[in-house]
């Protein structure tokens, strides 16, 4: 019966062959490419957890959202949805309303409203959380794009660098023969063959992680109109055309009497 030993990377023992006949330059690539895997596959484990935490609660979110009929309504409850982007977007802009109502409040006719200005206040507050939580979602991307433009370039120089010696070498012994220069390109296409292995991996979950990303960033955004929205017809200061005439008048009045006063006391 054949013997067969079986290599802990590849049965036909490719991979350690290549690797034992690589320069210390190829070495020293290779590991570098290991490290930057390592970092690829971590970023890949973290993102995709997180992305499956924020579509998860913000599904609940939205649920718990709909059945409500004040837009305070869910930070009066004290609910938790801490895995959901848009949570934390509707956090900001609760506690910024709450803040504006609180100290730049008006009661009209019995019911606690915010003036344009406070209302626009709110509205910079959600803008601002959208493109903050937008930019937290993406933290880490950079380590995926680099895995996928670098990790086949780093290949490829320790393959040129380790192909490159194997002719010097060959050149310096006068063997130019199969046998003398088939180890030497061995040991130099294995980075390219491990650059490779780095980068398609990188390379499915970027798409991926992107194409997931922008489609929480669209929701965000979608959410934070719709939220501002929802303020406005709530606590914004609405005052019918008649009422905004009267106060225009008042006001004509108060600065004609004022032009009167100062008249008088000049004459």
């Amino acid at each position: 019966m054949m013997d067969f030993t079986l290599n802990p990377m590849l049965a036909s023992g490719a991979l350690q062959f290549a690797f034992d006949k690589a320069t210390l330059e190829g070495k020293l690539v290779i590991f570098t490419l290991i490290t930057l895997s390592l970092f690829s596959w971590t970023v890949i484990i973290t993102k995709l957890r997180q992305l499956y935490l924020a579509k998860k609660w913000a599904k609940r979110f939205l649920a718990e959202y709909e059945s409500t009929r004040d837009p305070l309504d869910i930070r009066r409850k004290h609910a938790e949805f801490e895995g959901a982007p848009i949570y934390q977007l509707y956090l900001r802009g609760a506690d910024e309303l709450d803040y504006q109502l609180t100290h730049n409040g008006r009661n009209i006719k019995g019911d606690t409203r915010i003036s344009t200005a406070s209302f626009e206040a709110v509205k910079v507050t959600l803008e601002e959380a959208a493109g903050g939580e937008a930019l937290a979602l993406e933290k880490g991307m950079i380590v995926l794009s680099t895995a996928v433009a670098g990790g086949p370039f780093i290949g490829l120089l320790g393959t040129v660098w380790g192909v490159m010696d194997t002719f010097a070498g060959v050149a310096l012994a006068n063997a130019a023969s199969l046998t003398a220069m088939a180890p030497g390109v061995a040991g130099a296409l294995i980075t390219t063959v491990i650059g490779l292995l780095v980068a398609i991996p990188a390379m499915f979950a970027y798409n991926f992680m992107v194409t997931s990303l922008r489609s929480i960033t669209h929701e965000l955004d979608g959410f934070a109109s719709r939220f501002a929205i929802q303020i406005e017809h709530a606590y914004g200061e609405t005052r019918n055309v008649e009422e905004k005439i009267a106060d225009a008048i008042r006001r004509a009045e108060h600065d004609r009497e004022q032009v009167a006063v100062i008249s008088g006391a000049d004459i």
